[in-house]
């Protein structure tokens, strides 16, 4: 069975993606619509369902956003533990290997870690989506070192050809002090 579908579009404009916003509700019946504001002053709209409602939405707030739209990412059967990770929902640690994908956009990132959990054998820790990172994207992933290899390449891959900014880490035998304080959350303040 198909995983439901999510889109994601970042809008360089508060004013246009609230409008986009409007229009994408009215357009599709959706299951999930999230939208609100992102450091440093842009806009993010997520949203999940039915592949046709979230692809009928998703298509007109690109065309009410026009050039307005920062980036934007369609993912018909995005990952289950992708849609958790982007409603905020972490996960404990499973290995000592230590992945982390950076974006300069949270679709991106969004994308990068579909691909990294769909080819393989690892497990989201967390997506970062916005606030507090400059509008960048985040996400960290752990397995066995391998797959971990793996899953960056295939993250970085279908990042990087979109003309964003990417950057990424492997970290093996991660110590367990970093481990316990990453545990919690990845922000500084508490």
């Amino acid at each position: 069975m198909a995983e439901p579908a999510l889109a994601l579009i970042d809008f360089c404009s508060i004013a246009a993606g609230t409008r986009a916003g409007d229009a994408m509700v009215k357009r599709a019946a959706i299951t999930t619509f999230r939208a609100g504001t992102i450091q440093p002053g842009r806009y993010l709209i997520l949203i999940t369902g039915g592949v046709g409602e979230v692809d009928e939405s998703y298509r007109e707030g690109l065309r009410v956003g026009g050039d307005a739209v920062c980036d934007h990412v369609f993912l018909p059967d995005a990952h289950e533990s992708v849609q958790s990770a982007v409603g905020g929902k972490r996960s404990r640690p499973s290995a000592d290997t230590l992945g982390v994908i950076e974006t300069s956009t949270v679709p991106a990132v969004v994308h990068a870690a579909d691909a990294a959990v769909k080819g393989a054998a690892v497990h989201i820790r967390e997506i970062r989506t916005g606030d507090g990172l400059g509008g960048k994207g985040i996400v960290f992933l752990d397995g066995e070192l391998a797959d971990v290899q793996a899953a960056i390449a295939l993250g970085t891959g279908v990042a990087a050809p979109r003309g964003i900014e990417v950057r990424h880490s492997i970290t093996p035998a991660v110590h367990p002090a970093l481990l316990r304080e990453i545990g919690e959350t990845s922000r500084f303040k508490r």
